[in-house]
């Protein structure tokens, strides 16, 4: 479940997502029903070498907990940072080891015959010598091979995933999933399915990313986000997403910084 959200913009990247983990649990008579807990990390800081990994933050979003730990990703992060050299790594070497790590502890803890949905992580920061963002996403287990976003200087984009379908609605016009019951209904293959997608993409939304400050594109990223709990609140569904929305942006002057995020704290006043 979850909703991460990535935005490479002009002047740096905003990387968002909610809060919500979301378990099935049975009942003694064999019925799933979901549980909620709002108060999950999903967007990663690395702490270990500050000053050298300052530049680089990650969100990850899908399945919510690794194999047979049951943990979630952030509570991965010591043990991952005692594993990085000295030094500061450009982006796409930072996120070979953080695949690697998560791949392994996969391995070392994999549930047999597992069909669920994969731990998805877009990792996204500034090399040394370039004025332009990166980012790139990999999927544990089912995908691990990194794939780079948006790629080049002037290429400015969104990336987002999990329960995504209000989001599709609002930036491509509709629901992924209606080519999918198209493609069924009409027995025709992939390239046709593309070719149907790029008659679509009138629909998109129009965002002039290329010259949004930093602060419309964090605006940007918490109405997506909020606009799925809203959503996910009024209507009947599993609602995957919820909890405190987390920002961060990463520039290249400034590295990553928190805009939002959850405070840990005692007892509420009533």
């Amino acid at each position: 479940m979850s909703l991460g959200i990535v935005i490479k913009g002009p002047e740096g990247l905003v990387i968002a997502a909610d809060s919500r983990v979301t378990l099935g649990t049975k009942t003694p008579n064999g019925e799933i029903f979901h549980v909620n807990f709002d108060n999950a990390r999903k967007v990663l800081a690395f702490t270990t070498n500050s000053s050298q990994n300052s530049h680089i933050g990650a969100v990850t979003y899908g399945q919510a907990t690794l194999g047979t730990t049951n943990r979630t990703a952030h509570s991965f992060l010591p043990e991952f940072e005692s594993t990085l050299p000295e030094g500061r790594l450009n982006v796409q070497d930072f996120a070979e080891k953080l695949k690697d790590f998560f791949m392994g502890q996969w391995n070392n803890n994999k549930i047999p015959n597992y069909s669920g949905p994969n731990m998805v992580f877009v990792v996204a920061g500034y090399n040394i010598d370039e004025h332009f963002g990166r980012k790139y996403l990999f999927e544990i287990p089912g995908n691990p091979q990194l794939q780079e976003r948006n790629a080049g200087s002037n290429e400015y984009g969104i990336t987002w995933g999990g329960q995504r379908e209000f989001v599709d609605r609002i930036i491509q016009g509709y629901d992924e999933n209606v080519l999918n019951i198209i493609q069924k209904q009409l027995k025709f293959d992939d390239r046709k399915k593309e070719e149907i997608r790029k008659k679509l993409r009138p629909l998109t939304m129009k965002m002039p990313l290329q010259m949004l400050p930093l602060q419309d594109c964090v605006d940007l990223a918490i109405f997506f986000i909020r606009t799925t709990i809203d959503a996910q609140r009024l209507t009947v569904g599993t609602r995957g997403v919820g909890g405190t929305i987390e920002v961060a942006t990463i520039t290249r002057s400034e590295g990553f910084k928190f805009i939002q995020r959850k405070k840990i704290s005692g007892e509420r006043e009533i």
